[in-house]
């Protein structure tokens, strides 16, 4: 199976779900921004979860189909177009040879994730397809993707993806009456972003404390895949030593010397001096990756044990999603 890209789109790179075996070298995680939106798209054409996929920032991109393909898309930052009627999503699309299908903007969000049945075919480094920018590894060339950039397809395709292949080849686009409902694993306020206390969470007043769990912030214009900058009342520390650099990942909330918060986000550095106020909740992430500047959040605390729990619910709730998909196409 092969694209090939007509309009690339503002910033799109091929993504997995990252690499973490390297954080000791100072290699971030990279990988998907929004990992439910890609884990679905894979999940909905019969690939692995860690399959590579296409992450389409702002969409405004199109793709030709060189050969017959499967694909599945999700997430809230585009709507696919085929013949000017809009595609689904969380379900396998069947085009045949030719087809042109485009990326438009969806004003909710910011991120779409485009899987083909057998993953996109790019070189692992260091045990990872994802891109990273900043040194110009992994993905397509270790870049973003640009226009007659041709993409092909794994050529080990899952059983479950040759069953739905069988199931909807035709001359013409076709796709199966069911889809993965994404909403229901998503929390209805979208708005509220769930956080855990963190390490450095004594070095603040108690005023500041509170104005953290209680006022709102909006995302600036500077944030992109390695964090974002967020404005709002600065946090006031009490205690002004500073922190020796040490351990951070996707998720943390640290605050700058003027107060201001920063949400680490994919592409972060490994380790960090600022302190970390807070932890975002794993299943909350998604709803991260989908925010643009302007919008507001605001942040609730739970704790660990609740966190935990809500990520285990969730990985439980993915886990029948394959099988239900491998009860269906597998044949036993």
């Amino acid at each position: 199976m092969k694209i090939s890209i007509i309009k690339p789109g503002l910033l799109s790179t091929v993504q997995d779900l990252g690499r973490y075996r390297y954080l000791s070298q100072a290699v971030p995680v990279s990988g998907a921004m929004d990992e439910l939106a890609h884990r679905l798209a894979n999940k909905a054409v019969g690939n692995d979860d860690n399959d590579a996929t296409i992450e389409f920032t702002y969409a405004d991109a199109s793709f030709k189909a060189e050969t017959d393909i499967l694909v599945a898309y999700s997430g809230d930052g585009a709507f696919l177009f085929y013949n000017d009627q809009v595609m689904p999503a969380e379900k396998p699309l069947f085009f045949p040879a030719g087809s042109v299908i485009k990326l438009i903007h969806n004003a909710i969000g910011v991120r779409t994730y485009l899987a083909i049945a057998g993953g996109w075919d790019v070189p692992d480094v260091m045990e990872s397809k994802s891109t990273y920018l900043t040194a110009d590894f992994g993905g397509f060339k270790g870049r973003i993707l640009q226009k007659a950039d041709v993409l092909i397809g794994g050529t080990t395709i899952s059983e479950a993806s040759q069953e739905i292949l069988k199931e909807l080849i035709h001359r013409s686009l076709t796709y199966p009456n069911w889809r993965i409902s994404r909403e229901s694993l998503l929390p209805e306020k979208r708005q509220n972003i769930r956080v855990v206390l963190g390490n450095e969470i004594g070095w603040f007043d108690a005023a500041s404390i509170i104005s953290f769990l209680t006022n709102s912030y909006t995302v600036d214009r500077r944030s992109n895949r390695m964090g974002y900058h967020l404005s709002g009342k600065p946090l006031v520390r009490k205690v002004k030593k500073e922190l020796l650099s040490t351990a951070v990942t996707p998720g943390i909330i640290q605050v700058t010397g003027s107060g201001d918060l920063i949400i680490l986000m994919a592409d972060c550095q490994t380790t960090g001096g600022y302190p970390r106020i807070a932890h975002v909740a794993a299943v909350d992430l998604p709803l991260c990756a989908q925010l643009k500047p302007g919008n507001t959040i605001h942040f609730s605390e739970i704790s660990s044990d609740e966190a935990e729990e809500l990520f285990l619910e969730r990985e439980q709730d993915l886990s029948l999603i394959t099988t239900a998909i491998s009860l269906k196409y597998i044949k036993t």
